[in-house]
C-alpha cells in the first residue's frame, strides 16, 4: 500500500472516531435534562385531587377524583391521604364548595349523605326540595331509591251535583323528576354487594319553586302517585327536544360544556304535556265526564215551575229525567223525553 493510500484511511479514521465522539456527546447532554426533571418529580404521599372542575353540588364518582404524589412540605392536614382515606365513604359525597381541576379535595369540600347540609348542597341552582307521602302502594313497593327518576301521577273523584256517578280520574302532573331521598335516608343501603328495598313513608323530590306551589296544591286535591322511568326514557325524550329545538346547546361550548349543559336539561323536571285516563276508559260502567251541575239545575227548574193540578186530579209525580214543557191551551205540563 503506497503511502498517499494509507494517509487517507488514516484521515477517514479520524473523522469516524471524532464523529462517534460528538455523537456520544450530544446524546448525554439530552439525556441530562430527563434526569434533571425526573429529580423534580414531587417525593411525598399521594392526596386526593379533582381530575376536573366540581362545581357546586357535584356527585363525586370514581371517575372525578384521583390520588397523586403531592410535595410533603405541602401537604395539609385536611387533604386525604392514599392508604388512609376510605374511598367507599367518598364516592357518593357532594361537593360543597367550588374545586378546580388539578386542585387537592379538602375534607371540608365534601358532604356526606346524612351529614347536616347535604340535601342543600345536592340542589341543583334554583331548585327546591318538597316532600310528598307515599305509601307502598303509591310508591312502587320501595323500589324507588335517590337518584331515580319518576313521573308524578293525581288520582282524585269529582263529585258534582249532576246525574250518573261521579267521574274518577288519574292524571301525570309531572314528568321526570329527581328523587332526593326516601323516608330521611339520602342513599340506598348495601348488604352483600345487593340493594335492599325497603318501604318509606315520604319521598324527597328536586323540583322548581313554581313546581313545588303545583305539587303542594295537588296534595289537597287527591293522592299522588309514583310512577318509576326507565333511565332511556330520558335520553329518548332530550334527543327529541334538541331535534324539535326546545332544547338548544349554546354556540361555540366546549365539549366538557356542552356534556354539562345536556346532563342539566336530561335532570330537569317536565311540567308539561300532561296525560290522563278517566273511569270510562277503564270500564263501560264509568263516566267520561264530569257531572254538570248546570244540568241537574235545568231539569228540576221546570218541572218546579209547572202549574199545580186541578184539585179534583191526583198530584203527578215529578218526572225524572230530560223534560219538554207542553203548553195546551192555558195549561202547561212537563212530559218526559220519550214520553206522550
Amino acid at each position: 500500500m503506497d503511502k498517499k493510500k494509507l494517509m487517507l484511511l488514516l484521515g477517514a479514521l479520524v473523522i469516524a472516531i471524532g464523529t462517534a465522539l460528538a455523537a456520544r456527546s450530544l446524546l448525554t447532554g439530552g439525556s441530562a435534562p430527563k434526569a434533571d426533571a425526573a429529580q423534580q418529580v414531587p417525593k411525598g404521599p399521594k392526596v386526593l385531587v379533582a381530575q376536573r372542575a366540581l362545581p357546586v353540588g357535584t356527585i363525586i364518582t370514581a371517575d372525578s377524583v384521583s390520588f397523586q404524589l403531592w410535595p410533603k412540605e405541602m401537604v395539609q392536614d385536611a387533604y386525604f391521604i392514599d392508604g388512609e382515606a376510605d374511598m367507599n365513604k367518598l364516592l357518593g359525597t357532594v361537593v360543597r364548595y367550588p374545586i378546580t381541576a388539578g386542585q387537592p379535595v379538602t375534607q371540608g369540600a365534601l358532604v356526606a349523605p346524612g351529614d347536616r347540609g347535604f340535601l342543600a348542597a345536592a340542589l341543583g341552582p334554583g331548585m327546591r326540595a318538597v316532600t310528598i307521602p307515599v305509601s307502598a302502594k303509591t310508591g312502587v313497593g320501595g323500589f324507588v331509591f335517590p337518584g331515580d327518576h319518576v313521573d308524578l301521577m293525581l288520582t282524585q273523584t269529582v263529585q258534582g251535583n249532576g246525574d250518573g256517578p261521579p267521574l274518577k280520574a288519574t292524571e301525570t302532573i309531572l314528568r321526570n323528576v329527581r328523587v332526593l331521598a326516601t323516608d330521611q335516608s339520602t342513599d340506598s343501603t348495601v348488604e352483600d354487594g345487593k340493594t335492599i328495598v325497603r318501604s318509606f313513608r315520604t319521598v324527597t323530590l328536586e323540583v322548581t319553586p313554581k313546581i313545588a306551589e303545583k305539587i303542594a296544591v295537588a296534595q289537597t286535591i287527591g293522592t299522588l302517585s309514583l310512577s318509576l322511568r326507565s333511565l332511556a326514557d330520558n335520553q329518548s325524550e332530550l334527543d327529541q327536544a334538541i331535534a324539535s329545538g326546545s332544547v338548544k346547546v349554546p354556540a361555540g361550548a366546549t365539549k366538557d360544556q356542552e356534556a354539562k349543559f345536556l346532563a342539566n336539561a336530561m335532570n330537569r323536571p317536565i311540567d308539561a304535556s300532561a296525560t290522563f285516563v278517566t273511569g270510562g276508559d277503564v270500564s263501560r260502567f264509568q263516566r267520561r265526564t264530569a257531572p254538570s251541575p248546570e244540568r241537574s239545575a235545568q231539569v228540576a227548574a221546570p218541572a218546579m215551575s209547572s202549574p199545580a193540578p186541578a184539585s179534583s186530579q191526583p198530584r203527578a209525580a215529578a218526572p225524572s229525567g230530560p223534560v219538554v214543557r207542553v203548553t195546551r191551551g192555558k195549561n202547561t205540563t212537563a212530559e218526559p223525553v220519550g214520553g206522550r
